[in-house]
């Protein structure tokens, strides 16, 4: 038999309602459409959470002591495994602006270092440091926008940024105050503040090497989270290797041999009848992946389709690794179906003939 025949066979099969390509296509849409979906909307649950921790500051861990070595925390950013942010704060005087004698503002010294992790969500991507940053609460009690100068009583200073803290569980001393950008070789710092994702388990021992020895024994010593409103024990990659979706795949699988042996079951009568009319085993087989990929492959297009738009929609950063995790699914649903009906095939035999035709 040859392919053009074949081809034109499965043409038929499929345009006359025989294989009943539609309802096995609605029904290979269904499931990759919902194991697909699922794991979708899964990964990007776990990504918006990921993002707002981040945006919340959660992945920045504070270092305290007496005496922290300001120019070795803006160097930790050189470390192997080292945070992306690393830098020293330390309390500043009470600033009182002229506008508002009886009003004084807390101030804070930070080094360079940590002028990044202020600048996340700061109103220009520029890191000033000819200047002091003040919080967005500040700037609107005040009126300050970046250029201007605020009078006070240590003197005029220029306004070189306006940074956001909210209130969503990080520590709240920013969220009121002056941020004046230091050297980090000028004095000792009382905290030493990194930021690094995903969570490293060495960064502990890098903060603890920024603080000089005193004496004290009575001193404060110790790390702790920048924002304590969220898990401390929170690990992205537990999270996402523990999903329940990341079975999905298999689940479609399995779904789709179903799928597939049934797909022939249905026809078995049919398909014993061709051999016997002389139809060759092989040239049967590859009618029937014919078929099959026709509205297998229909269905599980059909479902990348939809998981794709949702991703691009939904997702928050690596949107190409979320689709390319969502559409395993789909495809193995389409490769469990071809392997349904192609290991079915095989046990179809011209002797079956009487017995499916008695049972029918």
């Amino acid at each position: 038999m040859k392919l053009r025949s074949i081809c034109s066979e499965a043409i038929r099969n499929i345009s006359s309602g025989t294989t009943h390509a539609f309802i096995l296509m609605l029904a290979i849409l269904s499931v990759s459409t919902l194991l697909g979906g699922y794991e979708a909307v899964s990964v990007v649950g776990l990504e918006q959470e990921a993002f707002a921790r981040i945006h919340a500051k959660a992945d920045v861990m504070t270092f305290v002591s007496e005496n922290v070595d300001g120019e070795a925390c803006d160097r930790l950013i050189e470390a192997e495994n080292g945070p992306s942010v690393a830098g020293a704060v330390r309390d500043g005087p009470q600033v009182t602006p002229l506008s508002t004698p009886g009003k004084d503002l807390s101030s804070y010294e930070v080094t360079p270092g940590l002028v990044p992790l202020l600048m996340n969500n700061a109103s220009t991507a520029a890191g000033d440091i000819s200047g002091i940053w003040v919080s967005s609460s500040v700037s609107q009690d005040f009126g300050l926008i970046p250029g201007s100068i605020l009078e006070t009583d240590h003197g005029d200073t220029k306004i070189a940024n306006i940074f956001e803290w909210p209130n969503d569980g990080r520590d709240t001393r920013f969220a009121y105050a002056l941020i004046v950008p230091s050297s980090s070789t000028q004095g000792w710092y009382d905290e030493c503040w990194a930021k690094t994702w995903p969570d490293n388990d060495g960064l502990k021992s890098l903060l603890y090497s920024t603080g000089v020895p005193t004496g004290n024994i009575e001193a404060r010593v110790g790390v702790t989270k920048l924002n304590k409103g969220f898990d401390s024990h929170y690990s992205a990659y537990a999270t996402y290797s523990t999903r329940i979706t990341r079975f999905a795949p298999w689940l479609g699988c399995a779904v789709g041999i179903f799928i597939g042996v049934f797909a022939v079951l249905r026809r078995r009568l049919e398909y014993a009848g061709a051999l016997h009319c002389g139809q060759r085993k092989h040239a049967q087989l590859l009618g029937m992946l014919l078929e099959t990929c026709t509205w297998a492959g229909l269905g599980a297009t059909c479902s990348i389709s939809i998981i794709v738009a949702y991703c691009a929609r939904f997702a928050c950063t690596d949107t190409t690794a979320v689709i390319c995790g969502a559409i395993r699914s789909p495809i193995a649903t389409f490769c469990g179906a071809l392997f349904g009906v192609f290991t079915a095939g095989l046990f179809i035999r011209e002797s079956q003939l009487f017995r499916f035709f008695k049972q029918r």
